[in-house]
């Protein structure tokens, strides 16, 4: 990361700091918000949207800017990034529009409003930063062609753990060790939980029920996988993947080598998976193996013991702490930390959490009736699988019994929803 300090300082030596504007104003937000202002020389962060401004102005009061400007037109905010002021706005357009600005963060957790507001970006030449796992897990592979097609980056965000993992599994490619496994390790796991049983967890540390209930019943860590598969060509080696669970503070060290079949492990380009309780959670791990005997005699002298698989691990991912190194690896290098490689990988199918009724509409994301399980995308497909990501607002069409994977057989769609006609461009484009 020397790299990427020594361009900041340059920029910031010559008052010509990377103009980021970001689209949320939320838990993750003000994290990100507080380190750009505060530990990124280099770099501004000149504007945030949310559909509450308020809260928008609050983000950046706590990262110590008591004085943003509202503003709801294009040519007010280009004036005021001219003359160095802060904006904040409940017109998500204008961020895209304006000149001045070089990237935009991403950190709704929203799809529709999320691929509108992505392509607008795109429109107008600037780089997006995804701290948004639900859209780059559903659509992120046609929204990679239209950035592409734009010439900017679309990138997920170094820090949270899929990143961290691409990280991990770039280093171990490039020590010329072959990867096999990228794993998350998780503390939690359990497919039924709701907002009311995770409500005083969201409480305690000031986040969205919601989005706790998506972390502990596997859709938040299905969405991060399917990322990382698409990022590296591997596949998950069956629905839900295998997903271990150890004593609780079990070394990963001590079990990883009996985790998972090993014979799966070298097929193909390898498998995404998890696994819950190990220590060090929650952080990501890559297992690999080597075929040289002399450089196997390496590794073990080096203490990763014999083989055949060799762990990798990142005891931490610090989300928000690493968001702006990778705005700085788009706007400066035109490189992503994780971005999808083309055709899709994996996808996260919406199942049903509780006995669903015909008639009902889906709930959202991390709520009281589905969760998110990965599946290979070539499976998804065959068996017209409904993709999470897009589940909400679909009304039920027939009964669904718990923990059956729905299909759009079984639901009516939203019309004239942008998400689902990327989808079925996805679907035609890398068929």
């Amino acid at each position: 990361m020397v790299i990427i300090d020594n361009a900041l300082k340059k920029r910031h030596a010559e008052n010509n700091p990377i103009k980021v504007a970001m689209i949320g104003a939320g838990f993750m937000a003000r994290g990100i918000a507080n380190q750009i202002v505060n530990s990124v020389p280099g770099m501004r962060l000149v504007a945030i949207f949310n559909r509450n401004v308020e809260k928008a102005r609050d983000v950046f009061f706590e990262a110590g800017i008591p004085d943003p400007l509202y503003t709801d037109n294009r040519s007010e905010l280009e004036n005021n990034i001219r003359n160095g002021k802060f904006s904040i706005t409940d017109y998500a357009d204008i961020l895209c529009e304006a000149k001045g600005i070089d990237a935009i963060i991403e950190v709704t957790g929203a799809i529709e409003f999320s691929a509108r507001i992505i392509l607008k970006a795109f429109d107008h030449k600037k780089h997006v930063i995804l701290m948004n796992a639900e859209v780059d897990g559903t659509i992120g592979p046609i929204l990679k062609v239209y950035a592409d097609r734009a010439g900017v980056i679309l990138t997920n965000a170094d820090g949270d753990q899929p990143g961290v993992e691409m990280n991990l599994y770039r280093f171990v490619k490039s020590i010329g060790v072959k990867p096999v496994l990228c794993g998350n390790i998780k503390g939690l796991h359990d497919p039924y939980r709701n907002p009311t049983t995770q409500e005083g967890f969201a409480k305690q540390w000031g986040q969205n029920p919601k989005m706790v209930t998506s972390f502990a019943d596997g859709t938040k860590i299905s969405f991060e996988q399917a990322i990382v598969a698409n990022g590296t060509g591997m596949k998950v080696a069956k629905r839900g993947m295998f997903g271990p669970t150890v004593a609780s503070g079990t070394p990963l060290k001590d079990v990883f080598q009996d985790l998972y079949p090993l014979e799966v492990l070298l097929e193909g380009n390898g498998i995404v998976d998890y696994v819950v309780g190990a220590d060090p959670g929650p952080g990501v791990f890559v297992l690999g193996t080597h075929d040289d005997p002399k450089q196997q005699h390496y590794l073990n002298l080096y203490k990763l013991g014999k083989g055949p698989l060799y762990l990798f691990y990142t005891p931490y991912h610090l989300c928000h702490f690493e968001v702006p190194l990778t705005v700085a690896r788009a706007v400066l290098f035109h490189d992503a930390a994780l971005a999808p490689l083309g055709k899709p990988m994996v996808d996260v199918v919406a199942t049903a959490k509780v006995d669903l009724k015909k008639g009902e509409k889906i709930d959202d994301l991390g709520g009281y009736m589905t969760y998110g399980l990965c599946e290979n995308y070539e499976v998804s497909i065959k068996e017209n699988l409904l993709p999470i990501g897009l589940a909400e607002g679909c009304l039920l069409k027939n009964d669904i019994s718990k923990d059956q994977v729905l299909t759009y057989d079984d639901v009516i769609i939203p019309s004239n929803r942008l998400c689902d006609k990327l989808r079925a461009e996805q679907i035609l484009f890398f068929q």
